[in-house]
């Protein structure tokens, strides 16, 4: 007789959590505008440029990649919203635990809010869908983007608990989800036995009605369904191994100048990045993934480029195995140095307060961190180029490794800049989607030979044209594109030193990364 009041008491707490741990997710108003620009930006924005890339790519192309856009969509925001629920929570849950919680109760109560924002970002998703191109199977699809959003959900919880550090854990979920998606049977093709292992192989199939004819007696459908329970199944695992490690606790427990501070503070913040080898592993090994696989799968035929030679506009036509990767090159590093200068900027902020106490100046600081930006573009950029050069042969390698430096600096200092606008969570999401839309799209030649207008006012503009005029052309037709870039870098630096004089060390506010 004496269970049901001790259960009524566990779902009370749960439900309690849950409620509460759901009200600091909303009371951040980036989480929210993300929930709305993610979508808008997979589902509508980008679905017909992803689909003309999946025909050029071998995949399906047309309504089905459209309609797979909202599991991407969805399965995005649930990863990268679980990991820093699980990630940044740490120290909230050491104390609740501490305090006399249940482990039990605080794990279900971290599953369940995840399940609440699987199913909200689901909802979105499928909103933003149903306003672009309508829902033809609202079930078949419903149910998919909710398999898309639990699987990465028990991605975000597995590498939030195993990966502490949010540079590494976020890039890490990144790597995942761009490898799933853009070389996954939507894209690429469906028959590639490399692909039949990603994690979303199946429920994109079953999602998009294209049979594999390779699921066996299973079927498509099954196969999703048991990609999905073990996923939840490994990340309630290990959600629990880590809360469930928390234990209660028994109680409480010279003048210098500006270039000798400069070196100083260098030397701090190349040390913190020093320590963490996991990060220089990823910023060496996702760049060598992403444009291996994009010379892999790139399909055999022709396309034509829109370039400058001898300072007349020419049509030429490529063989697109033998360019698509270094064309692919400037996104990977884009991506990654936005994330670093984010991340640079964010786990700074405690150490400069100590430093702007003990007598650095916020030009100094400033300076440092920028610096410390400046040495992850270059072992970015230095990483991508060394894979590159094994699968693309640049006409002009000089000008081809300019272009993408000055592509890594540019995107270290958006990342910079949305930092202190956006946070961790809203700041990762925009830090992937502006290089995601800027060189993923609007300056992608493999998608149109010349760039749109919309996309001449974007940042990579001036770097992707030097990029192109060093890879595939014989001469130097670049000096517009050169200032172009060169003033986007002006321009961000001024950003950037303004935000950053704002708040030189202003610490974070707690959960504000929620």
């Amino acid at each position: 007789m004496s269970l049901a009041p001790t259960v009524r008491s566990a779902v009370g707490d749960v439900r309690a959590l849950i409620g509460r741990f759901l009200a600091d997710y909303v009371r951040n108003p980036v989480n929210l505008l993300v929930l709305v620009i993610v979508p808008v930006v997979f589902v509508i924005v980008a679905a017909g440029a992803m689909a003309d890339a999946a025909r050029l790519l071998g995949g399906a192309g047309g309504p089905a990649v459209e309609t797979a856009t909202a599991g991407w969509a969805a399965g995005f925001l649930a990863g990268i919203a679980m990991y820093f629920q699980i990630n940044a929570a740490r120290a909230a849950d050491r104390r609740l635990v501490s305090a006399g919680l249940a482990t039990g109760r605080l794990v279900l109560a971290r599953l369940g809010t995840g399940l609440v924002l699987a199913v909200l970002v689901s909802a979105v998703a499928l909103l933003a869908l149903a306003v672009r191109v309508g829902i033809d199977a609202p079930v078949r699809v419903t149910v998919g983007t909710v398999m898309f959003a639990m699987i990465y959900l028990a991605i975000g919880a597995v590498v939030g608990a195993l990966v502490p550090n949010p540079v590494n854990g976020t890039v890490l979920i990144l790597f995942v989800w761009i490898v799933d998606v853009f070389f996954g049977p939507a894209i690429g093709s469906a028959e590639r036995v490399a692909t039949r292992g990603f994690p979303t192989h199946f429920v994109t199939l079953w999602m998009v009605d294209v049979p594999s004819r390779h699921g066996g007696k299973v079927g498509d459908l099954g196969w999703a369904l048991v990609w999905m329970a073990g996923a939840l199944l490994v990340g309630a695992v290990v959600v629990t191994a880590t809360v469930g490690g928390v234990r209660r606790s028994g109680g409480l427990s010279g003048r210098a100048g500006r270039a000798d501070r400069f070196a100083v503070g260098l030397d701090m913040g190349l040390r913190d990045w020093r320590r963490n080898p996991v990060l220089w592993v990823l910023l060496v090994v996702v760049p060598i993934v992403f444009i291996a696989l994009s010379k892999a799968m790139t399909v055999p035929e022709f396309g034509m480029f829109s370039l400058v030679e001898d300072g007349r506009t020419v049509t030429e036509v490529f063989w697109l195995p033998d360019v698509h990767a270094g064309t692919m090159t400037p996104i990977a590093i884009a991506s990654l140095s936005a994330l670093a200068g984010l991340f640079v900027v964010l786990d700074a902020r405690s150490g400069d307060r100590r430093l702007s106490l003990a007598g650095f100046g916020a030009g100094v600081l400033l300076a440092v961190r920028l610096t410390v930006i400046a040495v992850a573009a270059v072992v970015v950029t230095a990483s991508s180029l060394l894979v590159t050069a094994a699968v693309f042969d640049a006409r002009q390698w000089g000008l081809y490794a300019a272009g993408n430096l000055l592509l890594a600096l540019t995107y270290g200092l958006v990342g910079v800049c949305l930092g202190p606008l956006f946070g961790r969570v809203g700041g990762v999401f925009i830090a992937f989607l502006v290089p995601f839309v800027d060189l993923g799209i609007g300056q992608s030649p493999m998608l149109r030979p010349q760039p749109s207008q919309w996309a001449q006012t974007l940042p990579g503009y001036g770097a992707t044209r030097m990029i192109l005029d060093g890879g595939l052309t014989d001469s130097f037709d670049a000096a517009g594109p050169l200032l172009a870039a060169l003033g986007w870098l002006v321009g961000l630096t001024a950003v950037a030193a303004w935000l950053f004089r704002r708040a030189p060390a202003s610490p974070p506010r707690p959960g504000s990364g929620l």
